[in-house]
């Protein structure tokens, strides 16, 4: 998986060095010589790169200066830090702040093509991520900084008021694009360690023989490659967050070990023999079943009932179909100033298909997809003709959504009251009726009692609106 990356050393050798390294893994490169210059094209760039490879100690603005100014006006971005081994203390503390990892001189290059590429995955993750679309925490639609007037996510507020300053562990779930990471940011920045290290690590980017390491350090030469001391997770994110995102790939032998810490609070690095306390709030999120990984013997139940103290589940974007024009104002707001574009809005026809599309990526598709409009458009407005094929069949199929774009324009005589309520109406019945078909993955007798009508009332109901397909 390639992407962009910005070195940022003062010494011309190193930058080669590393241009030669991660070019040959597909990587567009670009290079800066020292802080201020990075700083000065990233803001020439808009900060147009996912990782940042950047050495600690440089004149004018060093890697840490550098660092606080990506953690503050770039979110998302990840930063590797290059330091030379006096100085891995003062690279635990970048990471405190904000650095993704720290990777001391001499490296193997080895070591460091993987960092990049668990730093690349994690930075896309977050450059999709729904904090990016919602910074405008105080509006009347928004909360914890995310956008939400549905009941649904009306309730993952009330939650997060009850649980954000508790110590207690939190389990998120919901499906991915559904802003899993966005709720663990917001349970430790409105909580009493908000000034303390918030660490992640996303368990489905470590291969599974590196993920203790991850999780508790490791010694120099505890195993092959340990060519220095390394801390882990935990250690980093003493008496502050750490959130473990999609947690059900954790492999079960290491599970034991999760659970030993979470219970005793205690733990030791690979090849070494000092147990170090930690007090650390522990977020945890998945988009499994992790009640039928424990029942299918993939889990274990005693780490489930662990993690899942608190619950929070975060509804998929076709259950909150409200939310969809708050979503679509503030990216299309973030859009127009990154592309240099002026769109002012959607057509009636294309605001309707974005409504009634399933949105199986969710959040995260959401803003890919319009990102990709903004792009092309012509135009001032974003109209049906646009959008990708299969929202344009969704709207197409829809009965009402012609009535309902004429309803946008305005009366004009041509149409019966009567025809546009009838034809409104069938709108909301198809809708109503896919949603119980994919909440029973397409089994029409649950889906009639979810709706409370005959199955055959059903079965009419979905030749009407050309649903046999679907069933």
């Amino acid at each position: 998986m390639s992407g962009r990356i910005l070195i940022v050393d003062d010494e011309p050798n190193m930058r080669t060095i590393l241009r030669g390294i991660l070019a040959r893994e597909g990587h567009e490169i670009t290079e800066a010589e020292d802080g201020q210059r990075a700083i000065e094209k990233l803001r020439e760039t808009g900060g147009d790169v996912h990782v940042i490879v950047t050495d600690l100690k440089m004149p004018n603005v060093d890697g840490m200066q550098l660092l606080e100014h990506v953690v503050e006006h770039y979110p998302g971005r990840e930063v590797l830090m290059i330091t030379a081994h006096g100085t891995v203390d003062t690279a635990v503390e970048a990471m405190k702040v904000g650095a993704f990892d720290f990777v001391t001189k001499p490296f193997d290059a080895a070591e460091l093509r993987g960092m990049i590429a668990k730093a690349l995955a994690q930075a896309r993750g977050e450059m999709d991520a729904v904090e990016e679309i919602a910074q405008a925490e105080g509006r009347e639609d928004t909360s914890f900084g995310m956008i939400g007037r549905s009941s649904s996510m009306q309730k993952v507020f009330d939650i997060l008021r009850k649980v954000t300053d508790s110590p207690s562990t939190v389990l998120i779930t919901g499906e991915s694009g559904t802003g899993k990471e966005l709720v663990a940011s917001a349970l430790h920045n409105h909580s009493a360690r908000s000034g303390k290290p918030f660490i992640r690590l996303n368990c489905a980017a470590i291969p599974p023989t590196l993920i203790e390491s991850e999780l508790f350090g490791h010694e120099k030469g505890s195993f092959t490659g340990a060519i220095s001391s390394k801390p882990g997770r935990f250690e980093l994110a003493n008496r502050g967050t750490l959130f473990l995102d999609e947690v059900g790939e954790i492999p079960p032998e290491m599970q034991v070990k999760l659970l030993r810490v979470l219970q005793e609070s205690s733990f030791e690095r690979i090849g070494g023999i000092e147990t170090m306390e930690v007090d650390v709030r522990l977020v945890a999120a998945t988009n499994r079943d992790l009640a039928v990984e424990v029942e299918e013997g993939r889990f274990r139940e005693d780490l489930y009932y662990r993690l899942n103290v608190v619950p929070i589940h975060l509804p998929p974007l076709r259950e909150r179909p409200d939310d969809i024009p708050l979503l679509l104002v503030e990216m299309l707001q973030r859009y127009n100033e990154r592309l240099g574009r002026s769109i002012q809005g959607l057509s009636p026809e294309a605001n309707l298909a974005f409504g009634s599309y399933a949105w199986p990526g969710n959040v995260r598709e959401l803003e890919n997809v319009l990102e990709r409009l903004v792009l092309f458009s012509e135009g001032d407005e974003i109209t049906l003709d646009l959008l990708p094929d299969e929202m344009k069949s969704g709207a197409s199929s829809a009965p009402g959504v012609a009535a309902m774009a004429r309803l946008d324009r305005g009366l004009t005589g041509r149409i019966s009251m009567k025809e546009l309520v009838k034809e409104t109406t069938a709108q909301v019945e198809r809708k109503l009726i896919v949603q119980a078909l994919e909440q029973t993955n397409g089994n029409v007798t649950r889906a009639s009692q979810l709706l409370m009508i005959s199955r055959k009332s059903l079965q009419n109901k979905m030749k009407e609106f050309n649903l046999r397909d679907e069933e």
